[in-house]
């Protein structure tokens, strides 16, 4: 795919592969990559639900056991509950 600028000059369409994002997070997308390392717990975040975390599987993959809403890693929702507060 190619831009094309005001005087008609085409600029290259620049493709990076994936993780070497020039983004703030360094290109490591949601959960940091994987820092929370293999144990730890994902939550329901509508009942919280908290199941011991399966290593190699993400929990977002996995649904709650007692109302079916999708699971996330524990660390990731005490993080996204704190920005929330700090915004308030």
């Amino acid at each position: 795919m190619k831009f094309q600028t005001h005087d008609s000059v085409p600029k290259k369409r620049i493709i990076q592969e994936s993780g070497e994002g020039l983004g703030l997070k360094g290109g490591h997308g949601r959960n940091k990559g994987g820092v929370y390392g293999p144990g730890g717990f994902c939550i329901c975040a509508k009942c919280n639900t908290k199941v011991p975390h399966k290593t190699g599987m993400k929990c977002t993959d996995s649904k709650c056991p007692e109302c079916g809403h999708t699971m996330i890693r524990e660390e990731l929702l005490v993080e996204k509950r704190n920005k929330i507060r700090e915004k308030l």
